[in-house]
């Protein structure tokens, strides 16, 4: 197979000195890569400084709801506290109310109940048990 060159044509030692075109190409590739490296630095910057940003709005705003929600529990602590009180004076009179009616049937009952233990006591009534079979 022949090869034939075309005139003018791309020849393989064009870097060396057949003209200042494709150094300049390269310069043009290394300068559109240095900037390239830069717009994405810059865009890596940019969404680092988005990120910081949200994480300090979400920080404020946990901190609203913190507070918030401390003080929705401090003003219900604070209402229902009362009620506690007040339910435990309610239990206090009507433990009160329930010992004195104790007291009043303890003192009422006394003597009868004294009278029938001692009855039993000294009434006794000799007798066989129920169980108890004479052998004969």
């Amino acid at each position: 197979m022949v090869t034939t060159r075309r005139a003018g044509g791309p020849s393989k030692r064009a870097g060396r000195g057949g003209g200042g075109a494709a150094p300049q190409g390269i310069a043009t590739l290394l300068d559109a890569e240095k900037e390239a490296s830069q717009i994405v630095a810059k865009a890596r910057e940019y969404r680092t400084q988005r990120l910081k940003d949200a994480r300090g709005e979400a920080s404020k705003e946990i901190e609203q709801l913190r507070a918030n929600k401390d003080r929705e529990f401090d003003e219900f602590e604070a209402r229902h506290s009362n009620d506690s009180s007040t339910s435990q004076e309610e239990v206090n009179k009507s433990t009160a109310a329930q010992l004195d009616k104790i007291q009043s049937s303890f003192d009422q009952n006394r003597d009868g109940v004294v009278k029938q233990l001692l009855e039993r006591v000294v009434l006794v009534q000799p007798a066989l048990h129920k169980n108890y079979h004479i052998r004969s």
